[in-house]
């Protein structure tokens, strides 16, 4: 009965590691596809067909986005907004979740109501739009990083992490004379590093996706991110993109998106190894504790 029992768990753990395979394999082959394009001569990649490895490798698209400033300028818009609204957001949320962690702040429950409103129902893109000119923030970088400073769902959640840390420990940072602030900065926070860490890799990702509130509020093309630029060459500048002096010019574009996609995406991915550690815990936030 015991050798069955083993044998059945021997099957399940087979099964089970070829359907993740197969289910990793899914989610990365799109990424291999692109990389391999971004690096395959337009000659090849006009005969069509799905290319995994290039047989002609080629760094035309390359050569061509990296021939103006263009794309480094992008780059660095789309750094600064993630790096500073990463600051931003960490620093409101935390400010704003920690007071609501504690059953002694007057009208609570009444402020928690309106964040929990918040999550249910939106002022929508006009009115949103309104508030955001009538600030002045239009054509400024803080009208991609103020608006957004707090998300409803990370602050519950960094509420009820707030929530489980012992009172003893702050309370004995008050006998050392700390105020509630300073609890906030020296004591709680240095324990709460695997919760900014995660919420700080989710802010992080946003920031650097987002393309439709820099189409909205951004006119000026030297604060555009690299998103609404690769949104230009994907959509929008495909009949202008083209190098005369490589053959089958018409395919470029292909390429060059490609090129574009990949320089876009990988220091975002660069940035989820120094947070992995914090991560794994911080995914298990509000979890059950035995």
């Amino acid at each position: 009965m015991h050798h069955d029992k083993t044998l059945g768990n021997r099957i399940f753990d087979i099964v089970n590691a070829l359907l993740l395979i197969l289910i990793a394999a899914v989610c990365v082959l799109p990424f291999v596809y692109v990389l391999a394009v971004s690096f395959t001569s337009p000659a090849e990649v006009a005969k069509g067909g799905l290319i995994l490895w290039p047989k002609e490798w080629s760094l035309a698209s390359y050569r061509y986005i990296f021939s103006t400033d263009t794309l480094f300028r992008s780059m660095l818009v789309s750094i600064y907004i993630t790096v500073v609204g990463t600051i931003i957001n960490l620093f409101f949320t935390s400010l704003m979740a920690y007071p609501l962690a504690k059953t002694r702040l007057r009208g609570r429950q009444l402020i928690l109501l309106g964040v929990l409103f918040t999550m249910l129902f939106g002022g929508g893109m006009i009115p949103t739009y309104f508030v955001v000119k009538g600030l002045h923030l239009t054509n400024s970088l803080w009208s991609l990083m103020i608006p957004g400073a707090i998300s409803a769902f990370n602050l519950i959640v960094l509420k009820n992490f707030f929530q489980q840390i012992p009172d003893g420990l702050e309370d004995s940072g008050r006998i050392d004379g700390c105020t509630d602030v300073g609890v906030l900065f020296r004591i709680v926070l240095p324990l709460s590093l695997p919760a900014m860490a995660t919420f700080g890799l989710f802010y992080a990702v946003g920031h650097w996706n987002q393309f439709f509130n820099a189409i909205l509020y951004i006119n000026d093309s030297h604060l555009y991110p690299i998103q609404v630029l690769l949104r230009q060459i994907v959509i929008l500048s495909q009949s202008s993109i083209g190098d005369t002096s490589i053959d089958t010019t018409e395919i470029q574009p292909l390429t060059i998106r490609m090129a574009v996609i990949v320089f876009a995406t990988v220091p975002i991915l660069l940035v989820y190894p120094f947070l992995q550690k914090h991560f794994a815990k911080g995914v298990m936030l509000g979890s059950v504790k035995g």
